[in-house]
């Protein structure tokens, strides 16, 4: 897919301020220093589309970006940042599962994961929720495999598959924002989800 216009459109933490149409929605979520903003900005080739920080945990509101009035990929914060403290973890936990609890215009969710690192159990609390309780469609999407060697992706990528879902039905593809040799397999899976909806 090509994504010649996409544009930050709104910051949002209740539904009143969600965007008012029916474009689908392709959800990241993830820990907080996963790389879902890098994620956003490659797969568009924009440098500075999603706002990167050095400090994890700084995306406090979800953030929706139109792709050219086609889909919105929205950012929801991060979570298992210790520096949060525990009144605004609760406050930004109850307003992610609002979302997704009741956006209808939900298509996707694009669940993050470190393929250096066995998940963790906020990892697995993020899995059982998409898998048992949002019942939406989920691509793993297995990132920062340029922090590993190429000739070691498909057993890292195959090892979290085994590890987070032994049921084996579920995608999970590598990713990296510094090589762009995985991008194609991304699009291809979320393009069927936009189409559909």
């Amino acid at each position: 897919m090509l994504v010649k216009n996409p544009k930050f459109e709104i910051s949002a933490v209740s539904p009143s301020q969600y965007p008012k149409n029916n474009l689908p929605q392709v959800v990241l979520v993830g820990k907080s220093n996963v790389g879902k903003s890098s994620f956003i900005n490659t797969m568009v080739n924009r440098k500075k589309l999603a706002r990167t920080s050095s400090e994890p945990g700084k995306t406090r509101q979800i953030n929706f970006y139109n792709m050219d009035n086609n889909f919105y990929f929205v950012d929801l914060p991060g979570y298992g940042y210790s520096k949060m403290s525990k009144q605004e973890q609760i406050k930004v936990g109850k307003f992610i599962e609002e979302y997704l609890s009741n956006c209808n215009q939900i298509a996707l969710i694009v669940f993050l994961i470190d393929i250096r690192h066995d998940p963790t159990e906020n990892d697995r609390l993020m899995y059982n929720y998409i898998v048992n309780i949002s019942n939406t469609p989920c691509l793993i999407v297995a990132n920062k495999a340029d922090k590993i060697a190429v000739t070691k992706v498909d057993d890292a990528v195959k090892n979290l598959k085994s590890s987070l879902n032994p049921l084996n039905d579920l995608t999970f593809l590598p990713y990296s924002s510094e090589r762009r040799i995985y991008e194609s397999n991304i699009w291809n899976f979320i393009d069927k989800y936009i189409e559909n909806n």
